[in-house]
């Protein structure tokens, strides 16, 4: 599928639908990382956490997809900030993945407690400019995060990945990283558990166009300008995921589908503030 790209603030390119791999282990789990390449994926996310870095690169070399047409994704958990281990930490991600460099390297949480996001940072800036990382960017980071390693290093994260899906539209956060330029990615964008799909607005819209309630969110995902990375393990969801560019919400329905927010719509509490990844 021909899947839309966006242009970073680095000058490279993301496409719009990415493809999550946690928690994707295995054989079973490189076959469908495999299946999703085939399929038409070019993003490919995963993280020292979840535990797959070596089944993603042996996705890669299997697929026949030229290596310059994937953009795989790793991120630093916390137990791997400050400035030497952050180094160390992906010189190891590189070399379970089996890959010479990282397109795409995010800051997992700020764990703002151990105070150590910005050296962390800097970290991901010097790594850019050795080219063992292409793209630097962070994950789960607040306005005040993001102001201050900016300020601090005088380079802006390409992406910020947050927890966004129809009952936390995050509104805030992605005027935020529209103003600074930076590209938000959405985690968990089906709501994990608390998948909205028997809501009205999703069920209206998913009857309009004659498409599932899945593809009405991802859909809406589109039109906010996040790039998504929704998980699936069965060939035909993966492709049905990225089918959604034959269709448009409207503004109204857009905004109805945003309302379903809520004050409590985070999957598990995962506050920026105050959640410590280990």
């Amino acid at each position: 599928m021909n899947v839309p790209t966006y242009e970073l603030n680095d000058g490279t390119t993301i496409p719009a639908v990415g493809f999550g791999t946690y928690p994707l282990k295995g054989e079973d789990g490189t076959t469908a990382i495999l299946n999703a390449l085939q399929a038409g994926y070019r993003l490919l996310d995963t993280a020292v956490n979840y535990g797959n870095e070596s089944e993603v690169g042996e996705a890669v070399r299997r697929s026949g997809v030229p290596r310059d047409e994937i953009r795989v994704t790793s991120k630093l958990p916390g137990r791997h900030h400050g400035y030497d281990d952050a180094i160390r930490s992906t010189r190891e991600s590189l070399d379970r993945l089996g890959l010479d460099r990282l397109d795409l390297h995010l800051i997992h949480w700020p764990n703002p407690s151990d105070d150590l996001y910005p050296e962390t940072w800097r970290a991901l800036v010097d790594l850019q400019k050795q080219g063992l990382v292409t793209t630097i960017g962070v994950s789960n980071f607040t306005e005040a995060h993001l102001e201050r390693i900016i300020d601090d290093s005088g380079v802006t994260p390409a992406v910020n990945q947050i927890e966004l899906h129809p009952y936390f539209p995050q509104e805030q956060m992605l005027a935020v990283n529209q103003r600074l330029g930076i590209r938000t990615q959405s985690w968990s964008p089906l709501g994990n558990t608390q998948a909205p799909f028997s809501e009205p607005p999703i069920k209206a819209a998913a009857e309009k166009y004659a498409v599932s309630p899945v593809q009405v969110v991802l859909r809406w995902h589109v039109q906010l300008g996040s790039v998504s990375i929704p998980k699936s393990a069965a060939p035909e969801r993966q492709r049905a995921n990225l089918d959604l560019f034959g269709f448009e919400l409207t503004a109204d329905e857009v905004a109805a589908i945003t309302a379903l927010g809520r004050p409590d719509g985070r999957i598990f509490g995962g506050d920026p503030e105050i959640h410590e990844e280990s």
